[in-house]
């Protein structure tokens, strides 16, 4: 039994090595993380870290550049941490870890905010000075850089922000022209009239990647190409049925194709219903699949049509059509022209009619099978003007608009559909109409809906041979490309191979000129009257080159639009009167493409051999600058400009929702900045899968809160028992107790898992093993132990033991969590090593030595683990049956069956390890009212208060307590008090 204390028993406490630290249990993060920005500031960090690092390997992580205009999103924040961690990680493992921030700078985005102010002061761009409105471009590139700029170091991004690259800098400017000019002089460059996506409403061409796809509602309609002369007799006069979701190509369609694979029958309509487009008698060709669909939309039931006979393949091949609009009464005999049959592979009878209606300027396919038949003069129209109408003089429907110039209630259907539908039912050539709701192409920056569209383009030949042949990685930029793929990059994850080797496998032709006026031009001449297949249609001359390249790094790219440019330009080396210059501008993929050449390349912290170590941008970038890069990479210095594709998913809200304006789930980060301090947010992305689609929301961050507090008093508690540690104190591993030897060899194990987690760029792997190791083998498991031996032991060698152990622990949590945590680790840092010149960033990982390892020791420490479970188990039944408060007022009775685990008991201060008072070990068979956890076989536990008195410095109940000279202590502590 206890005794009551004595009333006159010292009050102790003072006695005790209590935890003495200032570093506070509540961060405060949103008020102090800015003046750690500043104090980085203030000492030079990133410089200091170059001076330091001199002479190390190079890391390069070449980023991605975001577009300069407008506040960061949550995309923004988390791919900039990701990178952060990556730069700061590989520098702290011994790297020379170089990080240059870029923006790219030109585009549509920017000139369409510009047209904006313009329109508000009723100006017109076009009777501005092309050079005036670069100008306003370029100023409003260069506010948001400064924005932007600042809103990633509050995110604590570490890099050269005093000196980043800017895709409209002047020798940016001239080296994309650079590399624009290799493909025209090798011969990859050329000019092509094809189908591309174009955005009436921006009037320019797209690229896939800047496409996105939404549910649109579309008209479709069910359209009777009439069997010409001559056929025979049954087939004279039926109709071939095509079916289509764009209306507005039937004026420019110029043919119909069929499945020679796919089984064809003649329909008779034997009756029809009171309303219907069909008549009886009427005769039709279809696919047979598909035959009683369009029976159906037709609203004829089954018993008003009949199968007359199959229809073959030989047969069709003999047959001409007439267009619906054929004869029209003031068609001008636009559409009189019989209608090209033939057989085409793209046909299937998944849907539709078996055929399909050819409008060879408005896709690809129909496009691409009449370039290899050599016809496409035949079949190309330039019906569709710039801005998405029909010529003014098309009969019916000139100067009519596919999409409104501004969204009507979401809507931007114009009036071209409804007039083509109304005109081909007026003329007899619908068999039915409708609509579909389906995933349609619509432009990122307008939100608009696109249209493919026949324009005269420059293009890069992707399967033309570069070069003379010889080049290791394949004589073509799709082969170079491939091979990098399979050869030369490593991909996060592993599916982001697959992902970007299927599209550049598949992908056609690089269209790289924008019909806008902000960006770089396309730096070249074309002979007048010249035809693009012409051999001197480009003019290809080095010294013309030369000129442009000297004029673009003195001035920038405005000079390729100043008076006199051309002349200039082609010196007195051309005829200008020969010679037109080009004046659309490169898609700016084209110049984000680039910047391997003039930052990796060009700058004096960039790179040996001009190839990155790593790219790490979002999932959509395989479409965008992984695909860019690489593409224009392999036409100038034939590989990828990477060694690593690393790639994120998106962010979505905490139900999973994609994040909107509309919906009101978007998360901000300067919200989450203010709220909870940048270091929050940047746990939220260490313990995310950054590889798959992530969610964050209040539910979430309140998490991820939570942890951080948890961890921090891991840190606090560290530091409060380091406060007057000294080399004096240290202990060498072989002298301290099994317990401290198993904290290291568990460091040793952890800092093979960071390097490891780092090196990969797996930082949720890093921070959950460090996470659980801080609070539960640390927090819960060791300081819980050795509290008493640090609070209460006077200068033994065990409380030096452990203390040297935290002072390993210190150095490896601060480093390891440094480049996630880089506030907060900074802050505990500094509460140790205070000083303008120092800083946890300008220190590296440090090395543990090989000789902690010790698995024997982990495994024996295994089983006793298991052991304290059962004994914490059973105490925690008595605690909660009130029988004691505390742990230290047991002394329990432990039954081991196994030999060999009791040995291991026996060896250590078992009872330390249990927090109790006493314990008693026993290999004897264990009672039946032993207290038992399955999942620890052969041991019991039998409770068993603690005997004596309590130790009024310690708390432990011991016999001897009461018989030292310093009253009501027991023997440890009296020798601790002197």
């Amino acid at each position: 039994m206890c005794a009551d204390t004595p009333t006159d028993t010292p009050e102790y406490k003072d006695t005790l090595n209590l935890p003495k630290t200032d570093f506070p249990m509540r961060a405060g993060l949103p008020k102090r993380e800015p003046e750690w920005l500043a104090r980085w500031e203030r000492i030079g960090i990133y410089d200091r870290l170059r001076e330091k690092a001199e002479g190390r390997k190079p890391f390069t992580l070449h980023d991605g550049p975001p577009y300069a205009n407008g506040h960061l999103h949550i995309g923004h924040a988390l791919n900039k941490t990701i990178k952060d961690m990556i730069v700061r990680s590989h520098q702290m493992m011994g790297h020379e870890s170089r990080y240059i921030p870029g923006w790219d700078c030109h585009g549509l985005p920017i000139e369409w905010k510009i047209e904006e102010q313009y329109r508000a002061k009723g100006l017109d761009k076009d009777e501005v000075p092309v050079n005036d409105f670069r100008q306003e471009c370029r100023k409003f590139a260069a506010e948001w850089v400064d924005v932007q700029r600042e809103e990633f170091k509050r995110l604590g991004i570490t890099g050269n922000w005093a000196d980043p690259y800017l895709t409209m800098n002047f020798h940016a400017e001239r080296v994309i022209a650079e590399e624009f000019m290799k493909f025209l002089m090798t011969g990859t460059l050329y000019q092509g009239s094809k189908p591309v996506m174009w955005s009436p409403i921006e009037q320019t061409a797209l690229a896939e990647a800047e496409v996105e796809y939404h549910d649109k509602e579309s008209f479709t309609v069910w359209v009777k190409f009439k069997v010409a002369e001559p056929a025979g007799a049954d087939l004279a006069g039926a109709y071939v049925v095509i079916w289509t979701t764009t209306p507005w190509t039937m004026p420019s369609n110029k043919a119909v194709v069929y499945g020679e694979g796919i089984s064809y029958g003649l329909y008779e309509v034997t009756g029809t219903p009171e309303e219907c487009w069909v008549s009886v008698g009427d005769k039709y060709i279809l696919a047979d699949k598909l035959a009683g669909d369009v029976m159906t939309r037709a609203r004829l039931e089954p018993e008003m049509y009949t199968r007359v006979r199959d229809v073959t393949a030989e047969e069709l091949s003999g047959l001409s059509l007439s267009h619906p609009l054929a004869g029209a009464e003031g068609s001008n005999g636009e559409w009189d022209d019989l209608r090209d049959f033939r057989a085409a592979d793209f046909v299937t009878e998944d849907e539709g009619t078996g055929f399909v209606h050819c409008a060879p300027s408005h896709g690809m396919e129909e496009y691409e099978l009449y370039r290899g038949l050599g016809m496409l003069e035949q079949v190309i129209t330039y019906n569709v003007t710039d801005d998405g109408s029909f010529r003014a003089d098309l009969p019916f429907f000139g100067g009519k608009r596919i999409l409104r110039e501004k969204p009507k209630k979401g809507d931007w259907e114009g009036e071209a559909n409804a007039a083509v539908i109304a005109k081909l039912t007026e003329v007899g050539g619908l068999l039915a109409r409708g609509k579909i709701k389906h995933s349609y192409p619509h432009s990122w920056r307008s939100k608009a809906p696109v249209i493919y569209r026949n324009t005269p383009q420059w293009f890069v030949a992707i399967d033309r041979a570069v070069g003379d042949g010889q080049d290791q990685y394949g004589e073509t930029i799709r082969t170079r490309a491939l091979s990098s793929i399979d050869e030369l990059v490593k991909f996060t994850p592993k599916t982001g191979r697959n992902r970007l080797y299927s599209m550049i496998e598949s992908r056609p032709d690089w269209v790289l000129s924008r019909q806008r006026a902000w960006g770089v031009p396309l730096t070249c001449f074309i002979r007048k009257g010249a035809l693009p297949t012409d051999p001197d249609f480009l003019l290809r001359d080095d010294k013309v080159n030369a000129r442009i390249a000297e004029a673009f790094e003195a001035e920038g790219a405005d000079a390729w639009y100043a008076e006199g440019a051309k002349e200039r330009f082609l010196g007195g080396d051309h005829d200008p009167a020969e010679w037109d210059q080009v004046f659309d501008v490169l898609d700016v993929w084209f110049d984000s493409g680039s910047t391997h050449a003039f930052v990796l390349r060009d700058r004096a912290d960039g790179t040996e051999d001009g190839i990155a170590d790593v790219y790490m941008e979002g999932t959509d970038q395989h479409r965008g600058w992984f695909h860019s890069s690489l593409l224009q990479a392999c036409g100038t210095i034939g590989r990828a400009p990477y060694r690593n594709v690393v790639t994120h998913g998106f962010t979505l809200d905490e139900k999973g929702i994609k994040m909107s304006k509309s919906l009101g789930n978007t998360i901000v980060p300067e919200a989450v900045v203010k709220q909870y301090g940048a270091d929050i947010l940047r746990l939220w992305v260490a313990q995310t899968d950054y590889t798959a689609d992530q969610r964050i929301g209040p539910e979430i961050l309140k998490g991820v809160a939570d942890s951080y507090r948890r961890l921090r008093n891991t840190l606090r508690f560290m530091l409060g028992s380091l406060g007057d540690f000294s080399e004096s104190d240290r202990v060498e591993p072989a002298e301290m107790p099994e317990l401290e030897r198993w904290v290291l060899h568990r460091l040793a194990e952890l800092d093979e898992q960071v390097r490891a987690g780092y090196a990969s760029f797996d930082f949720q792997s890093v921070f959950q093993s460090v996470f659980t190791f801080a609070t539960v083998e640390l927090s819960a498991f060791y300081f819980d132990i050795r509290k008493d031996v640090l609070y209460c032991d006077g200068d033994t060698p065990r409380r030096r033991a452990a203390r040297t152990v935290l002072d390993a622990l210190f150095h490896r949590l601060t480093t390891w969590l440094a480049p996630i945590l880089v506030f907060t680790m900074e802050e505990v840092w500094l509460e140790r090593f205070p000083g303008d010149d120092s800083s946890v960033h300008l220190v590296d990982f440090p090395e543990t030595p090989a000789a902690w390892r010790d698995e024997a020791l982990a495994a024996k420490w295994a089983s006793i683990r298991q052991v304290r479970r059962a004994v914490t188990a059973a105490l925690e039944v008595q605690r909660r049956e009130k029988v004691i408060g505390a742990s230290l007022e047991a002394a329990p009775v432990v039954h081991v069956n196994d030999p060999e685990v009791l040995a291991a008991l026996r060896s250590v201060d078992f009872e330390d390890i249990c927090i109790t008072s006493d314990i008693v070990l026993t290999g004897d068979p264990r009672p039946n009212e032993a207290f038992r956890m399955p999942e620890v076989e052969g041991v019991g536990v039998v409770f068993e208060k603690a005997e004596g008195q309590k130790c009024q410095r310690c708390w432990k109940i011991l016999p001897d307590v009461g018989q030292h000279p310093h009253p009501g202590v027991c023997g440890r502590c009296n020798t601790a008090l002197g």
